[in-house]
């Protein structure tokens, strides 16, 4: 996902797809131990987006507070 992407998003929104992501995160760690993935790389890339998503939170939160 991009950055330019979730910046365009609302907060409300963001909060969302944070949930389904740690939920897809959740989901893929679970299929990793039980019985292996196809991509192994789309572990790396949920969390990116998790951290990307949590980052523009955060920015929103001290733009707020100035």
């Amino acid at each position: 996902m991009k950055i330019n992407k979730i910046r365009e998003m609302s907060s409300p929104e963001l909060e969302k797809e944070l949930s389904e992501l740690k939920t897809e995160l959740f989901k893929l760690r679970f299929s990793l131990a039980t019985n292996g993935l196809d991509n192994p790389m789309k572990i790396k890339e949920v969390r990116r987006d998790i951290a990307k998503i949590n980052t523009v939170i955060k920015e929103r939160e001290l733009k707020e507070n100035k």
